[in-house]
Order: C-alpha cells, then sequence, then structure tokens
C-alpha cells in the first residue's frame, strides 16, 4: 500500500486498472493496459490493483464496478472510467494530464 501512495504521488500520471480476477471485462482490459504501457514508456506509471487482494484501496477509492481506471498525478485523482476502455482513449486521456 506505501508503493502504491508512493506511485500515484509521482508528478507523471499514474493509470490504475482497478480489476479481478473474475471479470471478463477486466481480462479484455489487460492486453489494452499493456499496450499503453508500451506506448507511454516512461512517460507514465501503468499499474493493476486486484480489488479483492485490495479491498481497503478499492473502498478508498470507491470502486464499485470493475475495470474502473483512474488517473492520478501528485496524488490526486485526475480522471476515472468505468468498464472496458480503448488504448487510444487512455493514450488521450494520459497526455492530456502529462
Amino acid at each position: 500500500m506505501n508503493d502504491f501512495q508512493a506511485i500515484i504521488n509521482e508528478s507523471k500520471p499514474t493509470l490504475v486498472d482497478f480489476f479481478a480476477t473474475w471479470c471478463g471485462p477486466c481480462r479484455m482490459q489487460g492486453p489494452v493496459l499493456e499496450e499503453v504501457k508500451s506506448k507511454a514508456g516512461d512517460k507514465a506509471n501503468v499499474i493493476k490493483i486486484d480489488i479483492d487482494k485490495n479491498q481497503e484501496l478499492a473502498a478508498r477509492y470507491n470502486v464499485r464496478s470493475v475495470p474502473t481506471l483512474i488517473i492520478f498525478k501528485n496524488g490526486e485523482a485526475l480522471w476515472r472510467a468505468v468498464g472496458l476502455q480503448s488504448a487510444d482513449v487512455l493514450m488521450a486521456k494520459l497526455s492530456e494530464h502529462s
């Protein structure tokens, strides 16, 4: 949890995917996140948080449906979406907050 806080407090944007292993759309989001991670390089962090293993974090950020994607920068949540998102949308949102 301390690592999570340190990562979202960075000055570069961090895309967090709150997911569950039993969630179909979450499994489809996985390869999209890999694509975003490779395109973004070191300009952004991309991390995944399993809500079943991190219930306290999911509750803190009011994650009620999965996948929930949130972009953080300097510890502040700047953008949020629920449901499957395309790589293009995610890259555009990361660019907005770079």
